[in-house]
């Protein structure tokens, strides 16, 4: 394991292609990276050194479930997830990473595989473009599984290497009992990293009796009083882990400016 700026750490892919330098041979040094030009040219051993390449992998997991389609004032929760998630992908792919999607729906959840450079960032937004669209039509036809979070991450693992960066965009709503174990499962071989998108004009809500629609699929009309709002925080525990606090009203440059300060110098080589 190595460490990157930020905290980040990320799996040693060995020495890598790319030769850094040549320099003379010490006792210890690995004979095999024997430079045989530069040793032919001078009468001395001369090696190779290498530049350290690394493997970083992130799996985009968007929470396109019903609770995720709200909003007040700019964007659904939903949309706030998935320029987020967006962003950070970005950074990624541009720093040699590749990246891939788990988008969850009220159905079946939407795969792209994980793959690096810009084709593999266009290929994640036409999977969040595609999983929105089909969540949203799910949702008006009143055609909901209502998954947890706990059952729709079940197997994740699977779609990431040892290592990777499993980056969920959620307003974590309808956990599920064992989600904290989930989490923690994560954690042992990979990095779970969570963004919690809110809406933080909720305070705004005019007092008065609102229609709400349960888990079940119920509904009910509850009375909203005018509450206080609270300062922000950059951070929430979201099941014991750290949670990146994004709010769905904020400008997308704010959103932006928010993320990079986190994410950015995670990726920087």
């Amino acid at each position: 394991m190595t460490a990157l700026p930020g905290g980040f750490l990320t799996r040693k892919r060995g020495q890598g292609v790319e030769v850094a330098d040549v320099r003379e041979y010490v006792d210890g040094d690995d004979i095999r990276h024997l430079d045989r030009g530069t040793t032919a040219r001078t009468g001395r051993m001369h090696i190779r050194q290498f530049q350290e390449e690394q493997d970083r992998v992130a799996l985009l997991v968007a929470d396109f479930r019903a609770p995720m389609f709200w909003g007040i004032q700019r964007a659904f929760l939903s949309v706030a997830a998935a320029e987020a998630l967006t962003l950070i992908g970005w950074f990624m792919v541009e720093s040699g990473g590749r990246v891939g999607l788990l988008a969850l729906t009220p159905g079946a959840p939407v795969i792209v595989p994980l793959r690096g450079k810009t084709r593999g960032m266009l290929n994640v937004i036409g999977g969040l473009v595609q999983a929105h669209a089909r969540s949203l039509t799910a949702l008006q036809k009143g055609e909901d599984e209502s998954w947890t979070l706990e059952q729709a991450l079940a197997g994740v693992e699977r779609l990431t290497p040892t290592g990777a960066e499993i980056i969920i965009a959620s307003g974590f709503d309808q956990q599920g009992e064992g989600f904290s174990d989930v989490l923690d499962r994560l954690d042992h071989r990979r990095t779970p990293r969570l963004l919690l998108v809110t809406e933080s004009k909720a305070h705004e809500m005019p007092r008065g009796w609102y229609p709400i629609r349960l888990s079940d699929g119920r509904q009910k009309r509850v009375y909203l009083a005018r509450a206080e709002p609270s300062g922000e925080l950059a951070f929430q525990k979201v099941a014991t882990h750290p949670a990146l606090v994004l709010n769905a009203s904020d400008p997308v440059e704010q959103t932006s400016r928010r993320i990079s300060s986190v994410f950015a110098a995670r990726y920087v080589a």
